[in-house]
């Protein structure tokens, strides 16, 4: 079956500029452009906002606003929405004193400020708009797996919302290092060096749902690794799941083509000039803004003890005043509403944050 190329290329731009393209040794050597140490003032704040809410004796995965009601840290809010959507695309909030906190006091600050920066998605076909990331020994190389509940290297990739959220409740004993690159500087590269292997990535490239299938649809999506769209460009990839694709039916056949240009894109993504890491603590609060951005985790060794394996909870958000996006995003989104989208829903789909 061969797709033809929907995209109109001829306005892409020789580079693209601004804040969100940057280089990893940018970022390594000005860490105030995506680290904010809380205040004092903003932990109380925080603390005080969790204690009301909990004495609503509700479920985490009714959180709102006005249930979760902030003062000063109201305004760092704002600075954050401003820096992911038109800024760096990233920012790491720490100093969040957890070793005081039970697991739901501090998943509560957790969706709570996710309630404050958007609405939360499922991340599941179970609903989950809490995630757990963390090794539960699933088979890497199953092709229904998800990379994130292994202990192997996830590789760059997006995911399926605006923004994804995580905060660090445990580090494993080595490794499971935080790594971040901007799809924008690898576009400014290939645009520069291979344009013909860039236009590739325009084509509408199958991506496998890993058995996570929407009622009547088909087992893998055929959105753009990259997007051109009322002048924004805009990521969606995973690497692994594009491979496993090929198992189906139906799906675009990926040429040789193809296949050089996604392992330039690879091998950019990992360019020490272009990427760059670091080690979640715990506390951490990490925001990467998913449609300029790709994050990706080093493989770890875990703790032999389980009270002490690493575990990250994880958010996805859909956060308003966000960039269109092509109607192909219908195929993982359900919807492209702005404030309204991303997510897995299947008809399954029941909202709800599990602690565990």
């Amino acid at each position: 079956m061969t797709i033809t190329l929907h995209q109109n290329l001829t306005d892409l731009p020789n580079a693209i500029t601004g804040p969100s393209a940057w280089l990893g040794k940018e970022m390594i050597s000005n860490p105030d452009a995506w680290l904010y140490q809380l205040t004092a003032a903003d932990i109380a704040d925080l603390e005080n906002a969790a204690q009301h809410f909990l004495s609503l004796n509700c479920d985490i995965g009714e959180i709102t606003k006005e249930t979760f009601p902030l003062n000063t840290f109201l305004s760092h809010i704002d600075e954050l929405s401003e820096k992911l959507l038109n800024g760096v695309g990233v920012e790491v909030l720490r100093g969040l004193p957890i070793a005081n906190y039970t697991q739901e006091f501090t998943a509560t600050i957790f969706c709570g400020i996710g309630s404050h920066l958007g609405s939360a998605r499922s991340q599941n076909s179970q609903g989950h708009i809490l995630g757990h990331v963390r090794d539960i020994g699933a088979d890497a190389n199953d092709p229904n797996s998800r990379i994130y509940q292994t202990c192997e290297r996830q590789t760059y990739h997006t995911d399926s919302a605006d923004v994804v959220g995580l905060i660090c409740i445990r580090e494993a004993k080595e490794g499971g290092r935080s790594l971040l690159v901007s799809a924008e500087s690898i576009y400014n590269r290939m645009k520069a060096e291979r344009p013909d292997l860039l236009e590739k990535l325009f084509d509408p490239i199958a991506t496998d749902r890993r058995g996570e299938i929407p009622e009547g649809a088909k087992p893998f999506m055929e959105i753009p690794v990259l997007s051109w769209h009322q002048g924004y460009l805009t990521v969606f990839y995973q690497r692994q799941y594009i491979d496993s694709a090929q198992r189906f039916d139906g799906a675009m056949r990926l040429t040789a083509e193809h296949i050089e240009a996604l392992d330039m894109f690879d091998a950019l993504a990992n360019d020490p000039e272009l990427c760059f890491g670091m080690q979640l603590e715990p506390g951490d609060m990490q925001f990467v803004y998913n449609h300029s951005q790709l994050h990706d985790r080093t493989g770890f060794l875990d703790w032999p003890d389980p009270t002490k394996r690493r575990h990250l909870m994880r958010l996805w958000l859909s956060i308003n005043g966000d960039r269109p996006l092509p109607d192909c995003f219908k195929e993982r989104y359900g919807s492209i509403e702005i404030g309204n989208r991303g997510g897995i829903i299947t008809k399954e789909t029941k909202l709800h944050a599990p602690l565990d």
